[in-house]
């Protein structure tokens, strides 16, 4: 046999053992499908709650409904971010693509610790306070899974940096379903536990969603 022939063999032989990989969906596609997941529970939570209180919050504090503004579209941006930073060869320039979405928000929630307290609307204490902790937290947990779940495929180079735009994107989404049923004026212990809810999804996702990409 020659050498021709058998290097035809031998590619035949490797050839065969191959196993046919699906070729992954663009990154703006999967955000919409996760997003498409947020959507439903927003359609869910404002089918049970409705959406009257949300709206005569944000009128009577249009700061508050800019806020809201910011983070829909962190949400949406760092959800886009995460997908394209964990496609192989895509620039890490991805990870600024939320930053400005992230500061409308952090400074319209900011602005609402500085303005007069809206007549009628209850200020939360630092016990109340608490329960946006929970809820963001608790809802950022199957959103960040889910994103974590949908991302493994892609077998992201920078793990940690795509864990902590997962992180982002969940915490977000979860201050958005918030604001359906958060019906209270702006307050220093509010953001304040709006931070630290955020900080703490970040930072779990950067230690645990890193090893779970690390994995993949």
């Amino acid at each position: 046999m020659s050498d021709v022939s058998r290097h035809d063999a031998l590619i035949d032989a490797l050839g065969a053992e191959l196993t046919p990989v699906r070729r992954l969906l663009p990154p703006w596609v999967r955000t919409v499908g996760w997003l498409a997941v947020v959507a439903i529970v927003a359609a869910m939570m404002l089918s049970h709650y409705g959406a009257e209180t949300m709206l005569r919050r944000w009128h009577a504090a249009p700061d508050l409904g800019v806020a809201a503004l910011g983070a829909v579209l962190t949400a949406i941006t760092a959800s886009l971010a995460a997908f394209a930073l964990a496609v192989p060869g895509r620039s890490s320039k991805w990870v600024w693509l939320p930053v400005p979405s992230a500061l409308l928000w952090i400074g319209a929630s900011g602005m609402g610790c500085l303005r007069a307290h809206i007549p009628g609307m209850h200020v939360l204490d630092m016990h109340g306070a608490n329960d946006c902790l929970i809820f963001i937290i608790s809802l950022s947990v199957p959103l960040s899974g889910l994103l974590i779940w949908l991302l493994r495929r892609a077998c992201p180079l920078r793990p940690v940096l795509t864990a902590v735009v997962v992180g982002l994107a969940s915490a977000s989404a979860s201050a958005c379903l918030l604001e359906i049923i958060h019906n209270v004026d702006a307050a220093a212990s509010d953001l304040l536990m709006h931070a630290l809810a955020v900080a703490i999804v970040i930072g779990v996702n950067a230690l645990m969603g890193g090893r779970l990409l690390s994995r993949a």
